[in-house]
């Protein structure tokens, strides 16, 4: 654990936080500027996320709260466990953070001009080294429980596509085995894979993509969909055929709703958000506890809706009871399952909040937005907070969404 900061280094990162409320996105933008300027940092980052504003937008947010909870980072504990499982997902090392350190003053001080100081710019170099030390600890200790696992590995390795599977109209599972044949790691339902690509004319591309397989299994599973203009999902769809070789490192994620205990679980989800709780269900069937377990999930169309028939069975069988909604097309007249109820339209919060059960353990994937309409629906109906879980899409944390 760093030394604590002392009391003139805080004061100075607090008085920043209007600054900070200004002109953070510019700050952050600047920074990926420089960050982006060396290939071999580059290679590092999911470059869609740069295209689309995401990263920027998520580390402003993310630097502007730890500034506001300077003196209480206890507050910030969720993201920085977030944050420390994306890095280690994409092997993030020590070795790295200099360079950030240097482009994230450097972009202090190109947008705050005269405004940065001195002295400001030496209390952000303390509190972003201290931050990084915390990180750096972190990160260490999830290599080691890598490593140590039985059938656990750090780096980057080759995984085959034993499987490749077209779930819906926009979703194919792609399942991976170790080339070398060896055991895998035993992931948690709900942790994620994430991946270096080379993909033609476009380069080195790192993804991330939740785990669809149940624990245990002797492969991994992915199911992606296909994303308007996405350079990677296209071309998993398109051109990544059984047998073509990727490399993976090992399930990270601290998003693990197959660890919950409580025996009445809510599954909340949207489109291909709903993927993690399908390792979920496998993991919630294997461990044989009897829980009440209720489905309910979003999608535009029939057509896009994947892993139907799983749902469909496990409802035929008592496991769960399902509401499907689909948003943008009636509902199918030609499905009719039992413990299944179909509606037209999205889940909405009228909807949700008659039926808010305030025992149970609240699951949540999806858009950023659902997520938010759906954690402010179940706090508003008094769930407590610890019994309210969601996943983080894209970037490593997103500062309005987890209330810091």
């Amino acid at each position: 654990m760093p030394s604590p900061l002392d009391a003139k280094t805080i004061s100075i990162i607090k008085a920043c936080v209007p600054a900070l409320e200004a002109h953070g996105l510019d700050i952050t933008q600047e920074m990926y500027k420089r960050l982006l300027s060396n290939p071999d940092i580059r290679d590092l980052f999911n470059m869609s996320h740069q295209k689309d504003g995401e990263q920027p937008k998520a580390l402003a947010l993310a630097v502007l709260a730890y500034a506001r909870n300077i003196e209480n980072l206890g507050a910030l504990g969720g993201m920085v466990e977030r944050i420390a499982e994306k890095h280690v997902g994409l092997n993030i090392l020590p070795e790295h953070y200099p360079y950030v350190a240097d482009a994230l003053l450097g972009a202090i001080a190109q947008v705050l001009g005269d405004a940065a100081t001195p002295e400001i710019l030496e209390a952000w170099g303390k509190a972003y080294w201290f931050l990084a030390e915390i990180l750096i600890g972190r990160e260490e200790q999830i290599y080691e429980a890598h490593a140590a696992a039985p059938g656990g590995w750090v780096g980057w390795r080759p995984f085959t596509v034993r499987r490749k599977v077209r779930e819906s109209d926009t979703i194919t599972s792609f399942e991976l085995v170790p080339v070398d044949n060896k055991p895998i790691m035993k992931h948690e339902a709900g942790q994620y894979l994430s991946f270096k690509l080379d993909v033609p004319e476009h380069g080195s591309q790192r993804r991330n993509y939740s785990i669809s397989s149940e624990p245990g299994a002797d492969h991994y599973r992915i199911s992606v969909r296909r994303a308007d203009g996405g350079v990677v999902s296209q071309w998993l769809h398109d051109t990544v055929q059984e047998g073509q070789v990727l490399d993976v490192s090992a399930p990270a994620g601290d998003f693990t709703p197959g660890t919950e205990k409580n025996s009445k679980i809510v599954l909340l989800c949207a489109g291909v958000g709903q993927t993690p709780f399908i390792s979920t269900l496998g993991a919630f069937l294997k461990d044989g506890t009897k829980r009440n377990i209720h489905y309910i999930h979003g999608v535009h169309t029939a057509q896009d809706e994947a892993f139907t028939d799983y749902i469909s069975a496990l409802a035929e069988k008592d496991a769960l009871e399902a509401d499907i909604f689909y948003s943008h097309s009636p509902v199918p007249t030609n499905r009719s399952s039992k413990n299944v109820t179909l509606h037209e339209g999205r889940i909405s919060a009228e909807w949700i909040k008659p039926r808010v059960d305030i025992t149970a353990d609240y699951n949540i994937c999806g858009p950023d937005s659902f997520m938010r309409d759906m954690i402010k629906v179940l706090t508003e109906a008094g769930v407590p907070e610890n019994q309210i879980h969601y996943e983080l899409f894209g970037s490593a944390a997103d500062a309005e969404l987890v209330g810091a």
